[in-house]
């Protein structure tokens, strides 16, 4: 299973190569491999960042606890949040859904309806707390697909949301900055890619019932 020796390639890459930048290539599969991913209903409440311009990653540099992961990788995907699910959001994804399969909007009328209660049976911070968690799972595959093509990233909760918010608009767009992950190619005087990898045994990590 290639799987496994991408993910015994792969680490939480410290130091980048800041020469060495991802190709517009590969950064495109990147961003397919995100949009891919599994989310709630398949609605995707998240907006994600791509972020090359050095200008805005310095500025970002200071809020992220001047990590310099955050300047010297070659992009920063910044997965945002939104933090007020409305009406619109599903019926976007219903029209979607409707152009996608050919089905008749109306016919999936009960289905939007459904999605509609059931998020608004969440209290304000419970679905927060849903939205963030679905940009988790796209993170997941952006990491995945960078250990195939042997790309480095690094994903990231060191850094202060608010200012993030602050400095790119967010709050204004209903968006919050959740996760990030620099991607790039490592610097070879990063030590952490020498060091074995460290995971719990499988039979204290699984219990089969």
């Amino acid at each position: 299973m290639e799987l496994l020796n991408n993910l015994k390639w792969r680490y939480a890459t410290k130091h980048f190569d800041p020469s060495k930048k991802v190709s517009t290539e590969n950064l495109d599969m990147l961003k397919e491999a995100v949009q891919l991913s599994v989310s709630s209903y398949g609605l995707q409440l998240y907006k994600v960042l791509v972020v090359e311009n050095k200008q805005i990653r310095e500025k970002l540099k200071p809020a992220s606890w001047n990590q310099n992961q955050i300047t010297d990788a070659s992009h920063l995907f910044i997965f945002c949040n939104y933090t007020d699910v409305k009406s619109k959001h599903v019926d976007g994804y219903i029209e979607l859904i409707a152009n996608k399969q050919g089905i008749d909007v109306s016919d999936l009328s009960g289905y939007g309806d459904f999605m509609k209660e059931k998020i608004g049976e969440m209290a304000e911070e419970e679905q927060k707390s849903w939205t963030i968690r679905q940009t988790y799972l796209a993170l997941g595959n952006l990491l995945n697909a960078c250990a195939e093509l042997k790309i480095d990233a690094c994903p990231m909760e060191g850094f202060e949301a608010e200012k993030y918010n602050e400095i790119l608009g967010l709050t204004e767009q209903g968006l919050n900055a959740a996760v990030i992950a620099p991607v790039g190619y490592r610097s070879q005087e990063d030590q952490t890619q020498f060091r074995p990898k460290v995971r719990k045994p499988l039979n204290e990590l699984f219990e089969v019932l």
